[in-house]
C-alpha cells in the first residue's frame, strides 16, 4: 500500500533534513516541534528546532524551517514573514522561562527550495 504523501509528512521530512544537516555542523538538538497553545482563537508560539551551538559561549539557537518546491515568489527563506518571526520569538520566549539562566540566543532559518539547502545564521532577531 502507497503511503500517501501531505503537507505534513513533506515538512516532518524537510524538518529531518535541517537537523541531519545542522548535527553535521556541529550543532546539537535540545529540543524538537516545541509548541505553546496560545488559545481556542490565536496561534500559539512554535519553534521547529531549539539547538545548542558549539561555541565557547553554548548559543542556543531556535530554528525556523521552511520548504518550497521552488523559488516561485521568493523561496522558501522569503516565506518567513513577520507572523512567522513572531510566534518563534514567543515560542523562545516561553521556552527561556523554564530556565535558571539564559544563555545567548539566536535565530536561524534553513530554507529548503528543491534540493538545495540553505543555512541563514541570524535570519532574525527579537529586537523590532
Amino acid at each position: 500500500m502507497a503511503s500517501k504523501v501531505t503537507t505534513k509528512s513533506r515538512g516532518d521530512e524537510a524538518e529531518e533534513r535541517a537537523l541531519a544537516y545542522l548535527l553535521a555542523q556541529g550543532l546539537t538538538l535540545v529540543e524538537r516541534n516545541y509548541r505553546v497553545a496560545r488559545g481556542p482563537s490565536a496561534r500559539g508560539a512554535e519553534v521547529d528546532l531549539i539547538m545548542r551551538d558549539r561555541d565557547a559561549e553554548g548559543t542556543l539557537v531556535f530554528v525556523e524551517v521552511r520548504q518550497r518546491t521552488g523559488e516561485a515568489h521568493g523561496g522558501a527563506a522569503a516565506s518567513v514573514g513577520r507572523g512567522k518571526q513572531q510566534r518563534c520569538i514567543r515560542g523562545a520566549q516561553t521556552y527561556l522561562m523554564g530556565l535558571k539562566v539564559w544563555p545567548p540566543c539566536r535565530f536561524d532559518v534553513v530554507a529548503i527550495d528543491g534540493d538545495r539547502l540553505e543555512w541563514l545564521v541570524a535570519a532574525f532577531d527579537a529586537s523590532r
